[in-house]
């Protein structure tokens, strides 16, 4: 059979002599000259148009890196402006080097400990990012060309954490429970300290061109939030149920990592973020707090036990609320899931007395010790947070935490804050 070599393609007698008339009038058609015809049907092309026959929009500016600090602990806070592919562009450029070593040897040592070929874990993420938020997909090629990390390599290290099992906690306290009234809202991650995640931390700020601005305590290499707080109020927090004997799960549906970036762009009241919540189709079982500090001042838990049957996998919890799982142990202006480990008296001792720094010593009371990977507080009225990040073998619990005014931020030192310089910051 004759071989007829179109770039990299090898096309067997393509439709007989149609097939070459067709050959002939696309490149006819694309305005391609003699010489580029002769080499490409000859197979000479050069082998970097043949690798990415594709173009790569111009790098634009913008995207600044600082640290924050407590005594010697600190860790990277990047400031990101722009589109979706733009933030994402910015971040992997200003953490390229921390994306290149934590994410291809994690996608290739957990593509092994779980026994999944990364060919798998990225067709999870191509099905399950068809039913999410296409600027999140934005960012991710962006961070791609930034990050010099292939965009296949970061789409599988985003599918991982939608099989992995992992279990939290969170409190959300405000109002009549609180010292100032102000709502605090805590959020413990406790995964797995093997995965190393916590020894390349990173806060970003993301300045959307559209859309709310907004915080998200995280790890190099990952836009996805797990938890996060835009300029609206709206905290964010998660807590897995679901344990590895229960998949395989559903995957034609948004990881919470994914539409969690949507409620922080859209976000701007507690009722919209849980509007946008019910708009998304359920993966497996989780519970979640969300918080708003400033539009309607409160917080709900959520439990979402997919694959129950309809009028039982959703529940949405009020404060107070008769019907809650931990009731009699509710209270007035407090929302809590501890999983039973004991955060219900130091909330009952402490109601109308609650403030950040008694819930960072709540947060570091009930972790699940082992896994303690990260630890956030925020004031999602004041707009400030506290972050602790494991490091090694010491869990975040045991760690200081830094503190982040998104009101006093001055990244670039010029004595105006980032966000109102942008005119996006109401105090």
């Amino acid at each position: 059979m004759a071989l007829i070599r179109v770039g990299r393609i090898s096309l067997g007698n393509w439709a007989g002599r149609g097939g070459l008339v067709a050959v002939g009038l696309v490149f006819m058609a694309a305005g391609v000259g003699a010489e580029d015809k002769a080499a490409t049907v000859s197979g000479n092309a050069s082998s970097e148009a043949a690798a990415r026959p594709f173009a790569v929009p111009e790098a634009g500016g913008g995207g600044q890196r600082t640290t924050v600090k407590n005594g010697e602990v600190e860790y990277p806070l990047v400031v990101v402006k722009g589109t979706p592919y733009e933030m994402g562009r910015q971040l992997g450029t200003l953490m390229r080097g921390e994306i290149q070593q934590f994410v291809p040897p994690t996608v290739a040592g957990l593509s092994q400990k779980m026994e999944i070929a990364t060919e798998v874990f990225r067709e999870v993420w191509a099905r399950s990012a068809a039913f999410g938020d296409d600027r999140v997909e934005q960012e991710l090629a962006g961070l791609a060309d930034g990050s010099g990390v292939p965009l296949a390599t970061l789409q599988a290290f985003h599918a991982i954490p939608l099989l992995m099992p992992y279990s939290c906690s969170s409190i959300a306290a405000w109002g009549d429970a609180t010292e100032d009234g102000h709502l605090y809202q805590t959020r413990n991650l406790d995964w797995s300290l093997e995965v190393g995640a916590h020894n390349f931390p990173v806060i970003v700020v993301y300045q959307p061109d559209k859309g709310i601005p907004h915080v998200v305590p995280t790890f190099a290499g990952m836009i996805g939030a797990h938890t996060g707080m835009n300029l609206r109020g709206i905290a964010l927090s998660e807590m897995g149920d679901a344990s590895r004997k229960e998949a395989p799960y559903n995957v034609h549906a948004p990881h919470f990592t994914v539409f969690f970036r949507t409620m922080l762009y859209d976000g701007d009241s507690l009722s919209r973020a849980v509007e946008i919540f019910r708009e998304q189709p359920p993966t497996k079982r989780y519970h979640y707090v969300f918080g708003d500090g400033r539009q309607e001042l409160g917080a709900v838990k959520v439990l979402a036990h997919s694959p129950e049957g309809p009028g039982k996998w959703l529940k949405i919890w009020k404060d107070n609320d008769p019907a809650d799982e931990f009731a009699p142990n509710v209270l007035k202006c407090v929302v809590y899931n501890d999983e039973g480990r004991g955060a219900f008296p130091t909330l009952q001792g402490n109601h109308g007395k609650l403030n950040g720094e008694k819930l960072v010593e709540l947060a570091n009371r009930i972790p699940i010790k082992g896994g303690n990977v990260e630890n956030v507080v925020y004031d999602a009225t004041g707009l400030r947070m506290w972050v602790s990040y494991a490091k090694g073998n010491e869990e975040a619990y045991l760690r200081p935490y830094v503190h982040v005014d998104l009101t006093t931020l001055d990244v670039d030192g010029d004595g105006e804050p980032e966000l109102a310089e942008a005119g996006r910051l109401v105090r």
